[in-house]
C-alpha cells in the first residue's frame, strides 16, 4: 500500500485536501468516488518526517468526540453520523480524516481500527478506549469518557499557557526599548560625554561599553540563541538517552518543573483509571499509557513499572521501584489495589493533581507579573541614571 495525497471536489463544490493509503491510482480513484469526491491532483505523499503532523486543534477532536457521542445514543448508525459530522465540517483536516473514517468502516472496518490510519491525531489510547467500548457495545459512554478527558487536558493547557503570555509581552517590549537605547541613544550620549572630557561614574562606562559590544557584535545572538538548541534538538533526535535525560531535566527546573510533573502524572492517572474502567487489563492500560505519554522520562518510568507487574510484582511496589513517582501516587496505588477499585483511586489522585497544578499555576502568574515589573523597572532606572548622572553634572558646571 502506498500513500497518497489528494486535492479533490466534494459535493458542494467545496476543495479538499488529504492523505490515503491505496494499492495504486486506480484503487484511490475509486475510494475517492466513494466518498462522493471528484479528483483534481494526485500525488505520492512525502515522508512523514518531512511534512510534519497534521495540525488538528484538540477542540475539534472534542467536538467530534460529542458529535458521536450524541447521535450513537440517539440511534443513529455509525456511517451516518461519520457522514453527518463530515458534511457540518469547515476545519479542512478534521474534514478530511471523517471523510477517511467513512470509508474504512464503509469497507467493514471498525472504527478503532480506521483510526490506526491516523496515528498522529487519534493516539494509543483513544484507540484503545475506543476497541473496548467497540467490544462491550459501550461506544457512546466511551465518546463521552474521551471527550471529558479531552476537555480536561485542554483547560489545563490553557491555564499553562497563560504563564508564558504575559512574560512574552513584557519581555519583547522590555527587549525592543533595551535594543533601541544601546544602538540609538546612548550612542549619542557617549559623543556628547567624549566631548565634554569629564570622568564618568562606573555605570555609564557599563552602559558605553555595553552599546559598544551591542553594536560590534549584535548580529552573533540570534544565532547563539537559535543554534544551540536545534542542535541539541538534531542529537537527541538520533540518542533515544539524551532526550529521556533532557525530558527528566524538564521535570527538575525550577517554578515550571514541577507543574509540569503535576499535569503529566495527572494525565498518566487520568488514561490507566479510563482505560481500566473500560475493562482493560491493568497490564495494557500502563502499556498504551506509556505510549500515549510525551515525556519520555515518565514514559520509561510506566514502562519499566509494566515490566514488574507483568512479572508478578504489585502494582503499587512496581511504580515505587523505579524511583520516579512521588509517595502521593504510590500511596493511591496501594489503596486502589488493596480495595480492588484501582480506576477510583487514580480519580481521586487526577482531582487532587488538576486541583493542585490550577492553583499552582495561579500562583505562579500571580508572582511572575510584579517580578517582571520590577525587572523592568530597574533595568530602566540603570540606564536613566547612567545617562541622566552625567548630563546633571554637564548642566550644574555651565556658568550661570
Amino acid at each position: 500500500m502506498k500513500r497518497y495525497r489528494y486535492r479533490a471536489c466534494d459535493a458542494h463544490g467545496q476543495i479538499l485536501q488529504g492523505e490515503i493509503e491505496a494499492a495504486n491510482l486506480a484503487e484511490l480513484e475509486t475510494r475517492l468516488r466513494e466518498r462522493r469526491l471528484e479528483p483534481i491532483r494526485i500525488k505520492p505523499a512525502l515522508p512523514s518526517w518531512l511534512t510534519g503532523r497534521p495540525r488538528i486543534p484538540r477542540r475539534e477532536l472534542i467536538h467530534f468526540c460529542f458529535h458521536l457521542e450524541q447521535m450513537l445514543g440517539a440511534g443513529v448508525p455509525i456511517l451516518d453520523a461519520l457522514a453527518d459530522f463530515a458534511d457540518g465540517q469547515k476545519h479542512p483536516g478534521i474534514k478530511s480524516i471523517a471523510s477517511d473514517l467513512y470509508a474504512e468502516v464503509e469497507r467493514g472496518q471498525p472504527l478503532s481500527a480506521a483510526m490506526s490510519q491516523h496515528p498522529q491525531v487519534f493516539d494509543e489510547v483513544f484507540r484503545c478506549m475506543l476497541r473496548a467500548g467497540e467490544e462491550t457495545g459501550e461506544l457512546a459512554p466511551v465518546l463521552r469518557q474521551v471527550a471529558a478527558d479531552l476537555t480536561r487536558a485542554d483547560e489545563l493547557r490553557a491555564n499553562a499557557r497563560k504563564i508564558a503570555i504575559y512574560p512574552l509581552v513584557v519581555g519583547s517590549i522590555l527587549s525592543v526599548a533595551i535594543v533601541v537605547a544601546l544602538t540609538q541613544v546612548v550612542p549619542q550620549v557617549a559623543t556628547l560625554f567624549r566631548g565634554n572630557g569629564q570622568v564618568l561614574p562606573l555605570s555609564t562606562r557599563l552602559l558605553i561599553g555595553l552599546s559598544n559590544g551591542f553594536r560590534q557584535y549584535g548580529w552573533l545572538l540570534p544565532p547563539a540563541f537559535i543554534i544551540p538548541p536545534i542542535a541539541l534538538s538534531m542529537i537527541a533526535m538520533r540518542r533515544p538517552l539524551l532526550r529521556r535525560r533532557l525530558h527528566a531535566f524538564a521535570l527538575r527546573l525550577p517554578l515550571v518543573g514541577s507543574i509540569t510533573q503535576r499535569l503529566a502524572l495527572a494525565r498518566t492517572a487520568s488514561l490507566i483509571a479510563m482505560l481500566y474502567a473500560s475493562g482493560i487489563t491493568v497490564i495494557d492500560a500502563i502499556a498504551s499509557t506509556a505510549r500515549a505519554t510525551p515525556n519520555l522520562a515518565i514514559r520509561h518510568g510506566i514502562e519499566t513499572a509494566g515490566v514488574h507487574i507483568a512479572a508478578g510484582q504489585g502494582i503499587a511496589g512496581a511504580f515505587e521501584s523505579t524511583g520516579l513517582f512521588p509517595r502521593l501516587v504510590i500511596r493511591m496505588l496501594r489503596i486502589g489495589e488493596q480495595t480492588g477499585r484501582l480506576d477510583s483511586a487514580l480519580s481521586q489522585l487526577v482531582y487532587f493533581y488538576e486541583r493542585d497544578s490550577r492553583e499552582a499555576i495561579e500562583r505562579l502568574e500571580a508572582s511572575i507579573e510584579p517580578a517582571l515589573t520590577v525587572v523592568m523597572g530597574l533595568l530602566m532606572l540603570w540606564i536613566a541614571i547612567a545617562v541622566l548622572g552625567p548630563i546633571y553634572d554637564i548642566i550644574t558646571k555651565l556658568p550661570v
